[in-house]
């Protein structure tokens, strides 16, 4: 099918890993997830905020991530960036404390806090390494000592997969493939050892073909793009503000060397761009 829905958009996304029937397929990508970090599996998930249609983009309190609990209470947020809004780490963090600390109500002991893990996928790199999948744990820096388990953050980064080489056995490379968008005619190598990708990928194709999703997909897209538009716009304007006032201080600086110099008014006015009162007053203190 030419016309497939992007996987990376957030919506679609917790549409194919995010609802209660494809509960299965959000189970085997956190295996594959956690295989890589040297954790067991999982046996089962319980969803915190399925899919629903009430998640309509055009509803602003909608939640597009993905927040799932195990059966032993350790809690798991999984989230979708197509555009580097800056200061990921930072958001990143924040949204993982704000995680951790919501299992507990004032009064409650510290001891009934359970691991907390964020999944950060990004179409973008901004770590300085070569790894599409990097885990952060809390560590000791010489002796590598843990301080605790109950905070681990994963970053997988779906640009730093070009030139990667299908993996027929199976495993996190193939679902990553699938989220990039790899070119369906290589479907069938990676759904090889991989028989739950095979429905994340049918479900693709159902929400391609469905119009009704194909227009909330489309609402979804446009307001992902107005909302990367603006924040370079305000990024814009910031650094317009900064370069106007960059300008002028390099002019401050060279009215006061002037005046020290005894140099006339006209003279400074010519070299500098500052207006008469704005010299006056530079004088004046």
């Amino acid at each position: 099918m030419s016309d497939l829905l992007d996987p990376k958009n957030d919506f679609v996304f917790k549409r194919i890993f995010g609802s209660e029937e494809n509960k299965d397929i959000l189970l085997a990508f956190l295996n594959h997830t956690f295989h890589e970090a040297g954790e067991p599996p999982l046996t089962e998930i319980v969803l915190m905020n399925p899919y629903t249609d009430k998640d309509s983009p055009a509803d602003k309190q909608s939640i597009f991530d993905i927040r799932a609990k195990t059966a032993l209470g350790e809690l798991i947020n999984i989230e979708m960036q197509l555009f580097n809004q800056y200061d990921i780490e930072k958001r990143t963090l924040y949204y993982w404390s704000k995680q951790y600390a919501s299992q507990l109500i004032e009064g409650q002991r510290y001891r009934r806090l359970r691991k907390s893990v964020t999944i950060t996928i990004v179409n973008f790199s901004f770590l300085p390494n070569d790894r599409y999948h990097n885990i952060f744990r809390l560590r000791e820096d010489h002796t590598a000592i843990s301080l605790t388990n109950d905070l681990e953050i994963h970053v997988m980064e779906l640009a730093k997969l070009d030139h990667r080489p299908l993996r027929i056995e199976g495993g996190l490379l193939n679902w990553l493939l699938f989220l990039k968008g790899i070119d369906p005619s290589n479907w069938e190598v990676l759904t090889m050892n991989e028989p739950v990708l095979r429905k994340a990928m049918n479900t693709l194709e159902f929400l391609s073909q469905d119009a009704e999703a194909r227009r909330l997909y489309e609402m979804r897209q446009k307001a992902l793009h107005d909302e990367i538009s603006m924040i370079e716009g305000a990024r814009e304007e910031g650094r317009e503000e900064g370069r106007e006032e960059g300008v002028h201080l390099k002019a401050i600086e060279v009215a006061r060397k002037m005046l020290a110099k005894g140099k006339d008014m006209d003279e400074i006015i010519e070299y500098s761009g500052l207006t008469a009162q704005e010299i006056r007053q530079l004088k004046a203190h």
